[in-house]
């Protein structure tokens, strides 16, 4: 999701200013994402000028308030029926860390496991006991809420549970591949070959 979809899904309901955007935006995504007044007013020049907002006049108060046009409510509704894909995966870190330290001399990765697991596990307590003092969603805002604070929960899990795999895969490789070695090259006839089954495969599924 970009700032520029969820502002779009929030003019959609009203015709706002940028700063009362920013309070919506952060209110209903449960202070998960915060932005900044310039960057509202950023992304709202960008939605005028490709003609999916357009100002609407003032408030009381002199603040330029937008609202969607045709074009820009044909896009919401759009992206709400679009599946987010994850094709892309986002760069992590953890996982950008721990790949060097398997093939890095010098690198004790039991230890950065270790270190890794400790603060993982901390983290897990505190998210598990803000949900234990979290009360029964009373709103759609205070769901929105609940339902961050529980994706966030559930990736703290799974990444113990990595963390876990990579100890038991330590383990197993440790005789087999000395730490400190990149991982082999594949071999250039096994890629060609893959490459030619994974065409194979796109173009049975084309049919």
């Amino acid at each position: 999701m970009s700032v520029r979809q969820g502002l779009m899904a929030l003019l959609a309901q009203e015709p706002m200013y940028g700063a009362r955007l920013r309070t919506e935006f952060e209110a209903r995504t449960g202070g998960t994402w915060p932005l900044n007044v310039g960057q509202v007013y950023t992304t709202l020049a960008r939605l005028e000028r490709d003609g999916l907002v357009v100002a609407s006049g003032g408030d009381d108060e002199g603040r330029i308030e937008y609202a969607l046009t045709d074009a820009g409510r044909a896009e919401t509704s759009r992206w709400w029926l679009t599946p987010v894909t994850r094709e892309a995966s986002p760069r992590d870190e953890l996982v950008i860390k721990l790949a060097l330290a398997v093939t890095l001399p010098g690198v004790d990765v039991a230890a950065v496991v270790q270190a890794q697991r400790t603060a993982t596990l901390r983290h897990l307590r505190d998210l598990t006991r803000l949900k234990a003092r979290s009360e029964e969603p009373a709103d759609g805002r205070d769901l929105a809420w609940s339902l961050v604070l529980e994706n966030h929960l559930f990736a703290a899990e799974a990444e113990a549970r990595w963390l876990d795999h990579i100890e038991t895969a330590l383990a197993r490789h440790r005789d087999r591949m000395p730490l400190g070695s990149p991982p082999p090259s594949p071999d250039r006839d096994d890629v060609a070959e893959s490459r030619t089954v994974a065409a194979h495969g796109e173009s049975k599924g084309n049919r």
